[in-house]
């Protein structure tokens, strides 16, 4: 962390022993404005039936944007962005029926994938129809092209106008070879977005990735859920994209039926986890076809903020999510609305507490303080990309983004957990406020799942902004981790882009004030200084940072 030198003359001196004096009576000024009451009755509100599941596009994001309007400005938010609270984040939205089954040609006969079932699809294209007419299969290992690990899947191969099908993760995932990329902890290279960024790239007509729990860190009935719905995607006013025409999962099992009858081994799959791995053109090829209706519309963000009163025109950004899944597919209660209680109610919610802890505050924050509730993150962070594309502040003034996504529901922890080890600074300053109020740091203990890289910090550090991302701890006090663990799993595996995901009485809600109060205090402390926390040695978003340096000094 950069820190201006204080110099020796007698009256500067006298004020920051002033400043540190008042600061330290003050530590806890701003803390007893949360209230766990107050959290609960915004995430009831937001995650009820009426709100129908917040998707973009929807009644469900007329009436979310509304209410927050109105209880940022009862907090007493300025409007983010000029005189609105508003930022129009352009979108189209792609509903994408795809027919109910693919048809598989091979020399070893021919035969039929069942969709839904065995692959789902979808095409991120406005054509009204799509088409894959006898298009050949290709497997190409992990699809990545990486110069930095000496690693090119698509070496030496033409996939122009073919289908890729591609393992989800990194090669060092299934093999435990900790000198591949970065070992068990995901890099952006092994997310699914990334597979059909580089395979539309490469000029492959289409991209399937090869599901497997452990890989991707959630089940097969997750991806299933985009099965015949539509799907958001930033509208970038016609600029030449690489797009796929049509794009997916598919089961491990259905994956193996089209390695076999393309004349292959299966062993193949594990053969991509060594480096030198060859892709393997199969003796296989796919028909099927793509309904597409495309809407373009607006969606937003919500953004206000706290001038400050020194360093008004430097920035402290908390964040959240404000959308969810809309109405989907019914569960076998047969409820058909994805309320998203959790994810991310609770988020949203929790900016309207430090909004209230801020302006608690008896002496007015220095920096400005903007708290900003965005659009489209279930789709891709679609509304943190845009804002992170067209920034209403600068991003070279920008001193931090803290993000909340999701909230501690079980009670009270030892530990705070940090997602992305090692990133930049701000897990230091969170490190240090834990233990000041006697608790631990812990450490994102599945980092194969790529978390650093699916919420919507990652479009800040993609600017070169310093970002926290975090999750509740597991050291649940009096429960042990065992418990906390539990609790964690079992919200994953029942209720994670669920409809199920609803507030539930049951919630003990005074580990996410602790874990909120704490986030507060990072962004307190950085809001009294004019420190610029920078990100630490290693990290691939430090040489953006640095190129921004002479602009804010």
């Amino acid at each position: 962390m950069k820190r201006y030198l204080w110099f020796s003359f007698l009256l500067t001196s006298a004020v920051a022993t002033s400043c540190f004096l008042n600061n330290n009576a003050n530590k806890d000024d701003g803390l007893a404005a949360f209230s766990a009451d107050s959290l609960i009755e915004h995430i009831k509100i937001l995650s009820s039936d009426s709100f129908q599941g917040r998707k973009p596009f929807t009644a469900g994001e007329t009436r979310t944007v509304d209410y927050l309007q109105k209880a940022f400005a009862s907090v007493g938010l300025e409007p983010g962005n000029g005189n609105s609270y508003l930022q129009d984040v352009p979108m189209v939205n792609i509903l994408s029926q795809p027919a109910p089954f693919m048809q598989v040609q091979s020399a070893k006969g021919n035969f039929q994938l069942k969709g839904f079932d065995e692959y789902i699809l979808s095409t991120p294209k406005t054509d009204s129809l799509i088409t894959l007419n006898n298009d050949q299969l290709v497997f190409a290992g992990y699809g990545v092209v990486a110069p930095e690990y000496n690693w090119n899947d698509y070496a030496g191969l033409d996939v122009k106008g073919k289908i890729v099908m591609v393992l989800v993760n990194d090669p060092s995932f299934n093999n435990n070879d900790t000198t591949l990329f970065k070992g068990k902890t995901m890099t952006y290279y092994g997310r699914w977005t990334y597979k059909f960024e580089e395979a539309a790239r490469q000029g492959a007509k289409g991209c399937l990735v090869i599901h497997s729990t452990a890989a991707a860190s959630y089940p097969f009935s997750v991806v299933q859920n985009g099965w015949n719905t539509s799907a958001l995607h930033l509208n970038n006013g016609n600029k030449n994209e690489n797009l796929l025409d049509a794009q997916g999962w598919i089961t491990t099992k259905a994956a193996k039926k089209l390695i076999i009858a393309g004349g292959q081994d299966t062993s193949i799959i594990a053969k991509a986890d060594i480096r030198g791995f060859k892709a393997v053109p199969l003796d296989v090829k796919l028909s099927t076809t793509i309904k597409a209706t495309a809407t373009y519309n607006k969606s937003h963000n919500v953004i206000g903020k706290i001038t400050g009163s020194k360093y008004a025109d430097e920035y402290i950004i908390y964040t959240a999510h404000w959308d969810h899944l809309g109405i989907g597919k019914p569960d076998a209660r047969g409820d058909s609305i994805y309320n998203g209680a959790l994810d991310n109610a609770s988020g949203t919610a929790s900016l309207l507490e430090f909004a209230r802890a801020f302006k608690s505050l008896k002496t007015p924050p220095e920096r400005t303080i903007i708290i900003l509730a965005v659009t489209g993150e279930e789709q891709g962070l679609l509304g943190s990309a845009y804002y992170a594309q067209h920034p209403v502040y600068p991003a070279e003034k920008t001193v931090a983004n803290i993000n909340v996504d999701e909230v501690n529901y079980y009670g009270k922890t030892k530990d705070i957990m940090v997602v992305g080890q090692g990133q930049n600074e701000l897990e230091d300053i969170l490190k240090e406020e834990a233990e000041k109020r006697g608790r631990y740091i812990s450490y994102d203990n599945t980092p194969q799942a790529g978390h650093y890289f699916r919420s919507d910090h990652f479009s800040f550090a993609k600017a070169g902004i310093p970002a926290l991302a975090q999750s509740f701890g597991i050291d649940v006090i009096g429960k042990g981790k065992q418990y906390g663990q539990q609790k964690e799993e079992e919200f994953n595996e029942k209720h994670y882009h669920s409809p199920s995901d609803e507030y539930n009485t049951s919630w003990d809600m005074s580990g996410a004030i602790d874990d909120l109060q704490l986030l507060f205090l990072v962004g307190k402390r950085l809001a009294f200084d004019h420190t610029w926390p920078e990100w630490k040695e290693g990290s691939e978003f430090k040489a953006i940072r640095d190129k921004s340096k002479g602009a804010r000094e």
